[in-house]
């Protein structure tokens, strides 16, 4: 339950952070050396990146800026913000924002748990439905800051969800998705994965 009045509380602005707007076709060209491993448009072919495209600009900018200052640890990003100042941000932000994700498939075995864990959770457990904070469809919650999961790659999510459960990542302000992950087991975490690589809208 605290889980979910957190995600409410950041929803309607009582948690977050401010940004200045960004101007997407600025930052298309300054996107150039994201594009080797994200993609030119945001859709990453690699499945140890992440998609960027259709991610909010908010947590795009967030997660931006925690990688430069060292809170996110990201060692294939080491070095690469140093340069850009908050405004180039915020035009990278916009620019991955306006396009379009691309969807991939859940492994068929997985749907079933997948899907279950994603819309309901697991009341035993004590785990929140995915679907509070980012939405039935996948699609996030960009005003909250909330990220887009649908059509992500399910190894890169997996890799999310462990690094949250073994605090390698902390760099989430309200610990939602660190006491969610805590209580994911490894298959749990295998089929939330499948099944978001195959959500979309």
């Amino acid at each position: 339950m605290k889980k979910i009045v957190a995600c409410f509380l950041m929803t309607f602005g009582l948690v977050g952070m401010a940004h200045a707007a960004g101007d997407a076709a600025a930052g298309q060209a300054k996107t150039a050396v994201c594009a080797a491993c994200h993609g030119a448009d945001g859709n990453s072919m690699v499945p140890n990146f992440p998609k960027l495209a259709g991610q909010g600009e908010r947590y795009l900018v967030k997660q931006m800026q925690d990688i430069k200052s060292g809170l996110r640890a990201v060692p294939e990003m080491t070095g690469m913000l140093n340069a850009l100042t908050d405004q180039d941000m915020a035009d990278i932000g916009a620019y991955f924002a306006s396009q379009t994700g691309s969807i991939g498939a859940a492994k068929p075995e997985l749907v079933a748990a997948g899907e279950m864990l994603y819309r309901a959770g697991n009341a035993a457990k004590g785990i929140a439905a995915c679907t509070a904070c980012h939405s039935p469809a996948g699609a996030g919650n960009a005003q909250a800051g909330f990220p887009a999961l649908g059509g992500q790659h399910a190894a890169y999510t997996a890799k999310q969800l462990l690094n949250f459960r073994t605090e390698t990542r902390t760099n989430d302000d309200a610990k939602i998705m660190q006491q969610v992950a805590a209580l994911l087991s490894d298959k749990e975490i295998e089929a939330v994965s499948s099944y978001i690589q195959g959500l979309s809208n």
